[in-house]
């Protein structure tokens, strides 16, 4: 299963950015409105400047409590975005979220961001793959 076949299955909200100069208490509001576990840090939406998580929110109040709520999103977010592209395949873009133990990956296209797609959306996909070869093999094995 590739990328592109991901992002189709998804619901077409969008991705939920924040602008870099927002504070973490701006993040987490949104965060928490949206039910959402991470927001890509994007002047228009389109450039990815960073990801911030609610690990590294937690990570950064772990440190310092409650006063960083005030501080920048640039400040707190992760910078070494690693993201992937439509034609890529579901099972390299796993592998790279394991390695790199990160949940959300943007998907590029001519360096602006189309889509979003967290470890779970990759998870559901590569599931839904396993079972659609387990349901051929075993209508093969029963002559169906």
């Amino acid at each position: 299963m590739q990328v592109h076949q991901i992002l189709r299955s998804k619901s077409d909200d969008g991705v939920v950015t924040i602008t870099p100069g927002s504070t973490l208490a701006e993040a987490t509001e949104t965060l928490s409105a949206r039910r959402i576990g991470a927001l890509v840090v994007s002047p228009d939406g389109k450039r990815v400047s960073g990801i911030l998580s609610e690990r590294d929110i937690v990570r950064e109040m772990g440190k310092r409590g409650a006063s960083c709520m005030s501080d920048k999103v640039d400040a707190v977010m992760t910078k070494a975005i690693i993201g992937c592209h439509r034609d890529d395949n579901a099972e390299a873009v796993l592998q790279k979220m394991t390695d790199g133990r990160f949940r959300h990956m943007p998907v590029m296209e001519n360096d602006e961001m189309v889509g979003l797609i967290s470890i779970g959306d990759v998870v559901k996909a590569r599931l839904a793959e396993l079972a659609m070869e387990k349901d051929a093999l075993e209508g093969m094995i029963k002559g169906f």
